[in-house]
């Protein structure tokens, strides 16, 4: 049986910077799910704000869940939704700031993950068709918009 051997990497040697990453994504979601958002009639409470929480508990939590992830000291996390009427669909962006010597990249793209799956799942009872599937959601587009670093006295 062949084994690879698998590990962290070292990360010692390099110095400590500002790291800053932008992770977006967005949900499809029918036109009348995007209303009850909106008004706030989704029987499970405040669609929005209880993504936005879900979001920042998910960037804490990253190494916990992605096994070679460093832990990494979180100086800050913002989460942004934006609601598209026309196309039916939301999108969420999450900046995730460090201080420290690796990225971040990985911490936001978990956080806007967590931050759409959790609409998916205060939603999901009106999503559904009759059969109980969801032909009308899907969560697309999941990516680094942008990742920056910079020295501690730029």
């Amino acid at each position: 049986m062949h084994r690879q051997s698998v590990s962290m990497v070292d990360i010692s040697d390099k110095e400590d910077i500002v790291r800053v990453a932008v992770a977006s994504g967005r949900i499809k979601l029918k036109s009348s799910t995007v209303e009850k958002i909106k008004s706030g009639t989704i029987k499970k409470g405040d669609v929005l704000r209880c993504a936005e929480t879900a979001a920042i508990l998910a960037v804490k939590k990253t190494p916990d869940m992605i096994p070679l992830c460093h832990p990494i000291s979180i100086e800050g996390v913002t989460v942004e939704f934006s609601i598209d009427e026309g196309e039916g669909d939301i999108k969420a962006a999450v900046s995730v700031k460090s201080v420290g010597k690796t990225g971040v990249e990985m911490d936001a793209l978990h956080g806007v993950s967590v931050a759409l799956l959790t609409i998916w799942d205060m939603v999901k009872s009106v999503e559904k068709d009759e059969t109980g599937n969801y032909p009308h959601t899907w969560i697309e587009e999941i990516r680094v918009e942008r990742k920056e670093k910079r020295g501690l006295l730029s």
